[in-house]
């Protein structure tokens, strides 16, 4: 049976300053960004000027003297982006959504109902203009690593659909960061030997792709990089991780800035966990340098742990040691915590106090246990007259934050 193109990657264009532009029609067709300290988001406007997200906002006002900041509108980006992923609801229930402004949609089952692929996905990118009056852009492939490329490629508010007899010519003109998990760092080792679009990677070795970015991203691309993508479009993900991170601009590396940062992700993770009765036994940490070079730790603990206090503390020591083992890096732009090996809350095993180190740290201990039930505390406070109610001290007397929890609350992955 001859291949036929039936998933769609629709994500909605520049979505955050789309949306401020829909609300403000007097801000149409000029460059503004969500935000103040650090470019939340930026419209296509911006963008031409180099305005990018994570950026902070003094160096986007050099870049672009005539940018227009505001504040943003949270509960306004959640409900047009359920209202748009809906859309997509009505005319197939396999819809996976990853992210407040995206989703993956696998069309082959309704094809008698509602026309074929490319029909369905410019009815979906009509409905989402005249009832939502937001540009998407959709990519029609016969998978999903090529329908996210499409749709990118369609960007802005277009319409790419990827003939698989002819995918390969396609893909392999394309430069190398399309690709799923291809960032500025793998970006930068491929070049140096050479391989700018996919076309050059595909025609390199697995085995020298596994030599320059490690066995399992070398393996990956080489796979995608010939469209060899198994994944089916899953309605019900069961989230592996949970994480949060934190745009900084350029921040010292100092203990005193990363300290509090730490605390206040460790609290939102924590929370989120304790909500869904997870407990999670992996931590690890992102911290991104000035020049965007990213480096990772993380540490698989000897007891599954949801604790505030526990995570912040596992957090903090994994940072000081990528911090020790780059001394020349002065400056950091992001951190990230996320737990994993996700498991659902059980008894806690009590455990003897016998002087260890890291007693307070283990859940069973009698230290570990008078954590748990300060944090049920806030969170039942929390609970009945919300986040602001109540806080933890470190958090409340660390450093301002530079990027509201509402937006962060967006972009975090719900378990």
């Amino acid at each position: 049976m001859e291949a036929i193109a039936t998933i769609l990657h629709a994500d909605l264009d520049a979505f955050y300053a789309s949306v401020e532009q829909l609300l403000d029609p007097s801000l149409l067709g000029r460059p503004i960004a969500v935000g103040g300290g650090v470019v939340l988001a930026a419209s296509y406007e911006a963008k031409a000027f180099g305005v990018r997200g994570g950026m902070p906002g003094r160096r986007a006002r050099e870049l672009c003297p005539q940018l227009t900041f505001v504040p943003g509108h949270f509960k306004e980006y959640r409900r047009l982006g359920d209202a748009a992923i809906k859309v997509l609801g009505d005319f197939t229930p396999l819809v996976e959504r990853i992210s407040i402004d995206e989703a993956f949609a696998d069309v082959a089952g309704c094809i008698h109902l509602f026309g074929s692929p490319p029909e369905i996905a410019k009815a979906i990118r009509r409905r989402v203009r005249e009832e939502l009056g937001l540009p998407i852009s959709i990519g029609v492939a016969r998978t999903k690593h090529l329908a996210k490329i499409a749709s990118q490629v369609a960007k802005p508010d277009g319409l790419v659909i990827v003939d698989p007899a002819t995918e390969l010519d396609f893909l392999h003109d394309l430069p190398v960061e399309v690709m799923w998990g291809v960032g500025p760092v793998s970006k930068a080792r491929l070049a140096e030997i050479g391989i700018i679009t996919i076309g050059q990677l595909a025609k390199t070795s697995r085995g020298a792709l596994e030599h320059l970015l490690g066995h399992a991203a070398g393996q990956k691309l080489a796979a995608l990089a010939w469209n060899r993508d198994p994944r089916e479009t899953e309605t019900h993900r069961r989230a592996r991780s949970v994480g949060a991170q934190s745009a900084l601009g350029k921040q010292s590396t100092e203990e005193r800035v990363f300290r509090p940062t730490l605390r206040h992700l460790a609290d939102r993770i924590g929370t989120r966990l304790r909500a869904k009765s997870r407990l999670g036994r992996t931590v690890a940490v992102r911290v991104r340098f000035a020049d965007l070079r990213s480096v990772s730790r993380s540490v698989t603990l000897p007891a599954p742990i949801s604790a505030t206090a526990i995570l912040a503390e596992v957090a903090e020591d994994l940072v000081r040691g990528v911090l020790a083992d780059h001394p020349d890096e002065q400056t950091i732009s992001l951190l990230a915590i996320s737990v994993s090996n996700l498991e659902k809350h059980s008894q806690i095993q009590l455990e003897l106090a016998l002087g260890l180190e890291d007693e307070k740290r283990r859940p069973g201990t009698k230290k570990g246990m008078a954590r748990w039930v300060v944090d049920r505390a806030v969170d039942t406070i929390r609970d009945r007259f919300g986040w602001e109610a109540v806080a933890y001290g470190s958090v409340v007397s660390g450093a301002p934050r530079l990027v509201p929890d509402e937006f962060r609350e967006l972009a975090e992955k719900d378990l």
